[in-house]
């Protein structure tokens, strides 16, 4: 028996403006319907994800995919990482780590804290609007546990 479909809100955490409308334009033309919620520093992100108690509840019974830059005004998404993961509410929530720094070091420690996917950002247009239309084919196939 088939388990009940839900609908998948996909948590774009991307300060650069730019880079967020191109990820949002590609992974439409990738046929993904999704609900994107875009932030732009760690900060509204999180208390999207844990709730103005902070305790994460709020997040319990949501299907989220994160996508998440490293490289943000207000903290470092490795911390964002951290807390997610932590967090009984949201530890199974898949997150997409999208970002310029291919320092294998940084690769390591994202996978280590739950990191589901690591991307390096392409450098050129042409480069990073064809990685984007992949990662949505890829979120049109993928399923996501709710996380209670």
């Amino acid at each position: 028996m088939q388990p009940p479909f839900h609908a998948v809100s996909i948590v774009m955490i991307e300060d650069d403006e730019g880079h967020a409308r191109l990820i949002e334009r590609n992974i439409r033309r990738a046929g993904v319907n999704n609900e994107i919620v875009p932030f732009r520093d760690g900060t509204s992100a999180l208390e999207f994800l844990f709730g103005a108690d902070g305790s994460g509840e709020v997040s319990s019974r949501r299907h989220l995919l994160i996508l998440l830059d490293l490289n943000l005004p207000d903290m470092t998404g490795i911390d964002i990482l951290e807390r997610i993961k932590a967090n009984p509410n949201t530890k199974r929530s898949p997150v997409v780590v999208l970002t310029t720094t291919d320092d294998s070091r940084e690769i390591q420690r994202c996978y280590d804290l739950g990191a589901n996917v690591y991307i390096t950002k392409p450098v050129n247009y042409e480069g990073f609007s064809n990685a984007i239309r992949q990662l949505g084919l890829f979120f049109s196939v993928i399923q996501v546990p709710g996380n209670s």
